[in-house]
């Protein structure tokens, strides 16, 4: 075959530290738009992002050449140094050390960007922790939860 082709989809879950309620409303559109930009120098693409005061889901697709890992890790470093640096900032961002990334096929966008833009409504009734862990399970993940939120 001469040429690659990929469709490398991933939705990625991060909290920030200690699940701090750091992410505003009045914050997000910001927020967004910076991790986005952050996706598009990578040479990806931000499919749809949501969040909540204490985590973010994202919908991105990446280039072959990336890793799921390093992508993360610009979006974490980046976007905690740009909010620590706004003269606005009342308070130190961090992001939690880990996070969840799993894969999802072409045929699931649409359900996953659902999912993503209802997280109000899930949370009404499920608190991120009750979350992540029914979506480790849902993918077949094995973990000891004391050291999820480490």
């Amino acid at each position: 075959m001469a040429g690659t082709f990929t469709n490398l989809l991933f939705h990625i879950v991060f909290s920030t530290r200690d699940r701090a309620p750091l992410i505003t409303p009045q914050l997000r559109p910001e927020l967004f738009n910076y991790i986005g930009g952050i996706l598009r120098e990578q040479g990806g693409i931000l499919l749809e992002i949501g969040a909540m005061e204490d985590h973010v889901h994202l919908l991105v697709k990446i280039r072959a050449d990336q890793s799921v890992a390093e992508i993360v890790r610009l979006i974490k470093a980046n976007s905690s140094k740009w909010l620590n640096e706004k003269p606005d900032s009342s308070s130190r961002f961090e992001w939690q050390g880990g996070y969840g990334a799993f894969t999802v096929s072409e045929s699931q966008v649409p359900a996953v960007r659902k999912y993503i833009l209802a997280q109000e409504e899930h949370h009404k009734t499920k608190s991120f922790q009750d979350q992540f862990i029914e979506m480790l399970n849902r993918h077949g993940l094995k973990f000891d939860e004391k050291y999820i939120w480490k």
